[in-house]
Protein backbone atom coordinates (compact mmCIF):
# COMPACT_ATOMS: atom_id res chain seq x y z
CA UNK A 1 0.00 0.00 0.00
CA UNK A 2 1.04 3.73 -0.51
CA UNK A 3 3.20 5.69 1.95
CA UNK A 4 2.41 9.24 3.42
CA UNK A 5 5.70 10.33 1.43
CA UNK A 6 4.55 9.26 -1.74
CA UNK A 7 1.02 11.44 -1.22
CA UNK A 8 3.37 14.59 -0.91
CA UNK A 9 5.38 13.81 -3.89
CA UNK A 10 2.44 13.91 -5.43
CA UNK A 11 0.49 16.65 -3.95
CA UNK A 12 3.27 18.95 -2.98
CA UNK A 13 5.12 19.58 0.52
CA UNK A 14 3.61 22.93 0.83
CA UNK A 15 2.01 23.38 4.15
CA UNK A 16 0.04 26.53 5.06
CA UNK A 17 0.46 27.73 8.82
CA UNK A 18 -0.48 30.83 11.20
CA UNK A 19 0.86 32.11 14.09
CA UNK A 20 -1.17 31.45 17.46
CA UNK A 21 -1.27 35.06 17.90
CA UNK A 22 -3.94 36.17 14.86
CA UNK A 23 -6.68 36.73 14.72
CA UNK A 24 -9.09 33.68 13.71
CA UNK A 25 -10.88 35.95 11.03
CA UNK A 26 -7.01 36.03 9.54
CA UNK A 27 -7.17 32.41 9.43
CA UNK A 28 -10.19 31.73 8.20
CA UNK A 29 -9.63 34.47 5.06
CA UNK A 30 -6.16 32.86 4.49
CA UNK A 31 -7.85 29.27 4.23
CA UNK A 32 -10.64 30.77 1.63
CA UNK A 33 -7.53 31.86 -0.07
CA UNK A 34 -5.53 28.76 -0.66
CA UNK A 35 -8.51 26.59 -0.58
CA UNK A 36 -7.78 24.60 2.50
CA UNK A 37 -10.03 23.50 5.83
CA UNK A 38 -7.04 23.58 8.12
CA UNK A 39 -3.88 25.58 8.79
CA UNK A 40 -0.94 24.53 10.76
CA UNK A 41 -0.57 26.67 13.80
CA UNK A 42 3.72 27.35 14.34
CA UNK A 43 5.11 29.76 16.71
CA UNK A 44 7.43 32.51 15.91
CA UNK A 45 10.39 29.77 16.38
CA UNK A 46 9.18 27.47 13.68
CA UNK A 47 7.78 24.86 16.56
CA UNK A 48 4.27 23.48 15.76
CA UNK A 49 1.87 24.06 18.58
CA UNK A 50 -1.28 23.29 16.67
CA UNK A 51 -3.56 23.49 13.95
CA UNK A 52 -6.97 25.22 13.44
CA UNK A 53 -10.00 23.85 10.92
CA UNK A 54 -12.89 24.47 9.90
CA UNK A 55 -14.60 22.25 12.52
CA UNK A 56 -13.03 24.17 15.38
CA UNK A 57 -14.25 27.68 13.77
CA UNK A 58 -17.76 25.96 13.74
CA UNK A 59 -17.24 24.24 17.16
CA UNK A 60 -15.40 27.37 19.26
CA UNK A 61 -16.44 30.11 17.39
CA UNK A 62 -20.31 30.20 15.79
CA UNK A 63 -21.41 27.51 18.64
CA UNK A 64 -20.22 29.38 21.28
CA UNK A 65 -21.36 33.26 20.19
CA UNK A 66 -17.82 34.36 20.02
CA UNK A 67 -16.47 36.66 17.38
CA UNK A 68 -13.74 35.53 14.59
CA UNK A 69 -12.71 39.06 14.82
CA UNK A 70 -12.29 39.28 18.34
CA UNK A 71 -10.18 35.88 19.42
CA UNK A 72 -7.18 34.61 18.60
CA UNK A 73 -6.11 31.45 16.63
CA UNK A 74 -4.25 30.13 20.46
CA UNK A 75 -7.54 30.48 21.99
CA UNK A 76 -9.77 27.71 19.69
CA UNK A 77 -6.51 25.73 17.92
CA UNK A 78 -6.27 22.35 19.07
CA UNK A 79 -3.56 21.18 20.43
CA UNK A 80 -3.60 17.45 20.63
CA UNK A 81 -2.04 16.39 17.24
CA UNK A 82 -1.58 13.10 15.80
CA UNK A 83 0.84 12.97 13.31
CA UNK A 84 2.30 10.66 10.86
CA UNK A 85 5.85 10.51 9.00
CA UNK A 86 6.34 9.91 5.51
CA UNK A 87 7.21 6.31 5.79
CA UNK A 88 3.47 5.90 7.68
CA UNK A 89 1.62 3.79 5.77
CA UNK A 90 -1.96 4.83 3.96
CA UNK A 91 -3.70 1.95 5.90
CA UNK A 92 -2.40 3.99 9.00
CA UNK A 93 -3.80 7.42 8.49
CA UNK A 94 -7.26 5.76 7.72
CA UNK A 95 -6.52 3.71 10.89
CA UNK A 96 -5.77 6.73 13.22
CA UNK A 97 -7.74 9.59 11.48
CA UNK A 98 -11.05 6.78 11.95
CA UNK A 99 -9.90 6.56 15.60
CA UNK A 100 -9.37 10.11 16.89
CA UNK A 101 -12.18 11.64 14.43
CA UNK A 102 -9.80 14.08 13.10
CA UNK A 103 -9.52 15.07 9.17
CA UNK A 104 -5.96 16.67 8.90
CA UNK A 105 -2.72 14.49 9.95
CA UNK A 106 0.39 16.66 10.03
CA UNK A 107 3.36 14.64 8.70
CA UNK A 108 6.83 14.98 10.88
CA UNK A 109 9.90 14.55 9.50
CA UNK A 110 11.17 13.64 13.52
CA UNK A 111 10.90 17.48 14.88
CA UNK A 112 10.68 19.07 11.37
CA UNK A 113 6.92 19.39 9.47
CA UNK A 114 7.56 18.57 6.04
CA UNK A 115 3.53 18.32 4.88
CA UNK A 116 0.03 17.93 5.89
CA UNK A 117 -2.87 15.22 4.83
CA UNK A 118 -6.56 15.27 4.91
CA UNK A 119 -8.76 12.42 4.98
CA UNK A 120 -9.59 13.42 0.78
CA UNK A 121 -5.96 12.50 0.01
CA UNK A 122 -5.99 9.04 1.79
CA UNK A 123 -9.77 8.11 0.52
CA UNK A 124 -8.25 9.08 -2.84
CA UNK A 125 -5.26 6.76 -2.23
CA UNK A 126 -7.02 3.76 -1.19
CA UNK A 127 -9.34 4.01 -4.16
CA UNK A 128 -6.43 3.93 -6.61
CA UNK A 129 -5.05 1.28 -5.37
CA UNK A 130 -8.26 -0.76 -4.77
CA UNK A 131 -8.42 0.09 -8.60
CA UNK A 132 -5.11 -1.11 -9.69
CA UNK A 133 -6.06 -4.35 -7.61
CA UNK A 134 -8.98 -5.35 -9.26
CA UNK A 135 -7.52 -4.59 -12.56
CA UNK A 136 -4.52 -7.40 -11.40
CA UNK A 137 -7.56 -10.07 -10.52
CA UNK A 138 -9.30 -8.78 -13.60
CA UNK A 139 -6.05 -9.87 -15.47
CA UNK A 140 -5.51 -12.70 -13.49
CA UNK A 141 -9.05 -13.96 -13.69
CA UNK A 142 -9.00 -13.52 -17.59
CA UNK A 143 -5.62 -15.49 -17.99
CA UNK A 144 -3.29 -12.58 -18.82
CA UNK A 145 -1.07 -14.39 -15.96
CA UNK A 146 -1.13 -17.60 -17.03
Amino acid sequence: MEKVGKILEKKGREVWSISPDTIVYRSLELMREKGVGALMVVNDKGRVEGIITERDYARQIILKGRSSKETYVKEIMTTELFAVNPTSSVEECMALMTEKRVRHLPVMDGDKLVGIISIGDVVMAIIKSQGIMIEHLNDYIMGKYV
